[in-house]
């Protein structure tokens, strides 16, 4: 797989002898590929969201039936034809991808010990290769891609602007993204600090792009801008018109957010049910009676004369010794 993706930007840098454009070339045919997927699952999702107060109420109704509600729900995936699984399917299918693209990046960039390329994963018949072998630099469009941003500015303050730009774009474009999907598919699961975390997400990302060659900073510039392209067309797709599927979604779960207010639950997915249940523990009665202690049901005696804790045993049955008695009657007069 990684041959394969550094293959992929070899045959672009033969075509366009230019590192940024085969990088962002690249960046494109793979969003495109994985363009049907996300398709998909963004049905999938949609269909998730209209059914969703059918889903709340069978977990008020049975919530305190884990194996029932299970067993509703399954036959409400399969009433209206919902597969829950299939809103993973871009997650699952990018994260390789992600993996992939960034070790081969990575190794076209790295300097080895005399401080010049030793690129990996491809032919070194290649020109791609021939032009980086025993290079110091990976120039393109004036920058030297192989560059951390953060080494870019301490080098050189006023050149390192520039790289440090580039970051600032990947982050704004990071921001357009997320607001474009959060403006239209609010999860009535997920609390308020979970919408916080998901809007500062981007910053957080981008401040680790400073710690990697500029490069991958092309990678994911290109990456994101099909990617809000394509947002751009599932709107137009799927929320256009008042009966459209996403329309239908978006009063399924306000109709959703609704019910877990007056439920009381408030949403917030796997934490919010264990905010429920915390709060079923709570409302349990502190005073429950304690177990009595266990009463030995030992019949005969301890070695050693010793008697039971609780209580005075009876005595047992002792055979009166034969002849004189041990209290003998006083003599008559």
């Amino acid at each position: 797989m990684f041959q394969a993706a550094a293959w992929l930007i070899s045959q672009f840098y033969n075509l366009t002898s230019d590192y940024v454009s085969a990088i962002a070339l690249v960046a494109v045919v793979i969003m495109m590929l994985i363009f049907p997927l996300t398709l998909k699952s963004t049905k999938s999702m949609l269909e998730m969201q209209r059914v969703q107060p059918e889903m709340k109420r069978l977990q008020n109704q049975y919530r305190n039936d884990r194996q029932k509600l299970n067993e509703e729900m399954m036959k409400l995936y399969q009433e209206h034809k919902v597969n829950p699984l299939a809103s993973c399917l871009p997650m699952v299918a990018q994260m390789p991808i992600f993996l992939i693209m960034f070790r081969v990046l990575r190794h076209l960039t790295l300097l080895g010990s005399d401080g010049t390329f030793n690129p990996g994963y491809i032919s070194k018949t290649s020109k791609l290769y021939m032009s980086l072998d025993k290079s110091k630099e990976m120039l393109s469009v004036g920058l030297d891609l192989s560059l951390t941003p953060i080494k870019a500015i301490q080098a050189s303050p006023g050149k390192g602007v520039v790289y440090a730009l580039l970051v600032i774009v990947l982050m704004g474009l990071y921001f357009v993204q997320q607001r474009m999907i959060a403006s239209r598919t609010v999860s009535p699961t997920m609390s308020a600090s979970q919408q916080k975390i998901m809007q500062y997400l981007p910053v957080f990302f981008g401040l680790f792009q400073l710690f990697f060659p500029v490069a991958l900073v092309v990678y994911y510039i290109s990456q994101t801008i099909v990617r809000i392209a394509q947002q751009q067309y599932i709107t137009r797709r799927f929320y256009r018109g008042e009966h459209s599927l996403g329309q239908q979604a978006q009063a399924a779960s306000a109709k959703a957010r609704e019910i877990a207010k007056q439920d009381g639950s408030g949403g917030g997915g796997i934490f919010g049910q264990m905010k429920q249940d915390l709060a079923k523990a709570k409302e349990q009665p502190k005073n429950v009676s304690k177990p009595s202690p266990t009463v030995s049901k030992r019949v005969t005696p301890p070695k050693g004369g010793a008697t039971p804790a609780k209580g005075k045993p009876t005595p047992p049955n002792r055979p009166k010794p034969s002849g004189q008695s041990r209290h003998p009657k006083p003599p008559r007069g």
